[in-house]
């Protein structure tokens, strides 16, 4: 097994949890209710679908019932991926938004199919030990009795009001006293609860071909939007086989479009060319490299990725040693540089990860998007819904150009590592467009510098936008920010962690059990026994 330096050496305030069962994730209430279902017997599978729900009623901010799900599971003796993102509307076509610059961020016309409900149902139904319904019970406690708000999910909620609170059901549901809720403060989801009950009840049946699918179909023809039963109804999940790529002896996987695990893969293949692990962790010479492979990786992604049906090239070529060879030959070691796309020859979201004492492990994010998503919640049901349909295009012949039925580019990736086909490593950065640069870094981290996994989580981190512009955690030193300035980044360092630089959860496989670590970045929290 890889050797790792065991040392802490940066200033946060977590250590790893060891323990044969584990659970990792974004809010505490959340990653406890998984450990109640290990505890009654339950599998890993149980123990991350229960976080999962819960997640929705105490961490609404970033993922809600009307979210979209990648999964990737190791049952003892394989890998398996779900893709549980939803579809665009039946009506949804360029000239639909004719009228439109861009796709809209907010309101119905975002709003694509919610795939998490058919997610949990799923993975309860191929994997799960315990009775579907007793995954719900701890959310269905915390919508009754209440739950207190953590900080983090506060500071989020607050932020977000004044942009959401006009859009259709949003402020009955989210500002019952006419504001964000205080952190400390008690919060109850009545609605929420109910609506997670009848969706236990009905094996999720009710959401998309019952009363719940009719209630969300009518709540959008009210306001303008053109979802429909029918659309909802002709909805499914699909199993899908990750991509891989190795990279200094592990192997990451990632699920194939319409989600960004691409970008990692890519950028990983390119650094693969680089003896990365002769440069300290944090220095100028570590960062630049990632950055750049990070902007080739990226620059392809935006032009090809898409609806796999609707890509121009298959996913895997890009993987090609000969292509990534050529994409690293581009980067110039002394300055930044603007990449366009290669020409390969043809051929706001929560993370949360569970393993346990027989072997399995999974690797699950579900997301609204944008925090609570297109702002429109279904009157007396809680549905929140996410907008991923702004993740479409408009540009005729793109390959993600709007469409109907169709899927749209997605950020939200798990990512999951073995070596020698065993299993090594569940874990995910959440944060958008954040998520395959922190794959990226976290393995950098471990795999060249063998960092623990709990100090890969707790390093600084750096987040590409556009252009040369590129964001840096405060942690790094005034050297590594002027090395970088030198070379040309347009360099910004800021110390907003919660909300610039992803939230990282893992479980690393031990010889005897597992290494669980949280991100403090959140109020996250990684528990077992």
């Amino acid at each position: 097994m890889h050797s790792l330096d065991w040392s802490f050496p940066y200033e946060w305030p977590r250590k790893p949890v060891l323990a044969a069962n584990v659970v990792a994730t974004t809010q505490p209430l959340a990653a406890q209710a998984g450990l109640r279902m290990l505890l009654l017997g339950g599998n890993a599978v149980d123990a991350i679908v229960a976080s999962a729900i819960t997640l929705t009623m105490v961490e609404p901010v970033s993922n809600g019932i009307g979210s979209d799900l990648f999964a990737v599971v190791w049952d003892g003796l394989r890998l398996h991926g779900l893709n549980a993102s939803g579809h665009s509307p039946a009506r949804w076509s360029p000239a639909y938004f004719s009228g439109c610059d861009s796709m809209p961020e907010r309101g119905w016309d975002s709003v694509t199919v919610p795939g998490c409900v058919s997610g949990w149902r799923l993975l309860s139904e191929k994997f799960g030990a315990l009775r579907f319904e007793k995954l719900f019970e701890p959310a269905l406690e915390y919508g009754r009795n209440g739950f207190l708000v953590s900080p983090t999910v506060a500071r989020q909620w607050a932020r977000q009001v004044p942009v959401l609170k006009a859009q259709p059901g949003f402020a009955r549901a989210f500002m019952p006293e006419g504001e964000a809720p205080a952190a400390g403060s008690m919060f109850r989801m009545p609605e929420h609860a109910a609506t997670l009950e009848l969706i236990a009840s009905t094996k999720g049946e009710a959401f998309y071909r019952g009363s719940l699918a009719e209630k969300i179909a009518m709540h959008s023809a009210a306001h303008k939007g053109v979802m429909t039963v029918s659309d909802l109804a002709s909805y499914q999940p699909e199993w899908a086989i990750p991509l891989s790529i190795d990279y200094r002896g592990f192997t990451l996987h990632e699920l194939p479009p319409n989600g960004q695990g691409l970008v990692a893969l890519i950028a990983l293949g390119i650094l693969e060319n680089f003896d990365i692990a002769s440069y300290p962790a944090d220095s100028g010479d570590c960062l630049h490299l990632q950055i750049e492979a990070v902007k080739l990786a990226l620059a392809d992604a935006n032009r090809y990725v898409a609806d796999p049906r609707h890509m121009e090239i298959e996913a895997k070529t890009f993987l090609a040693k000969d292509y990534l060879r050529e994409r690293a030959q581009l980067i110039d070691p002394t300055r930044a540089q603007n990449f366009s796309h290669g020409n390969p020859s043809t051929g706001g979201t929560v993370y949360l990860t569970a393993a346990d004492a027989s072997g399995m492990m999974v690797s699950l994010i579900q997301s609204n998007y944008m925090g609570f998503g297109s702002g429109v919640v279904v009157d007396g049901t809680g549905i929140s819904l996410q907008n991923r349909g702004a993740c479409f295009g408009l540009d005729p012949g793109h390959p993600n150009i709007v469409g109907p039925h169709k899927r749209p580019f997605t950020t939200i990736i798990p990512g999951f590592v073995t070596k020698d086909q065993r299993p090594v490593m569940s874990f995910g950065v959440m944060g958008g467009t954040m998520q395959a640069q922190g794959h990226v870094q976290v393995m950098v981290r471990i795999a060249d510098h063998r960092q623990n996994p709990q100090a890969a989580v707790d390093a600084p981190r750096f987040r590409l936008y556009s252009g040369l512009e590129v964001n840096l955690e405060g942690q790094f030193g005034a050297a590594t920010i002027a090395d970088l300035s030198k070379r040309g980044h347009q360099v910004t360092a800021l110390n907003d962690a919660y909300l610039d630089f992803g939230c990282a959860q893992l479980i690393w496989k031990l010889d005897n059990g597992y290494l669980a670590a949280s991100d403090s970045r959140r109020d996250g929290q990684a528990v077992g026994y």
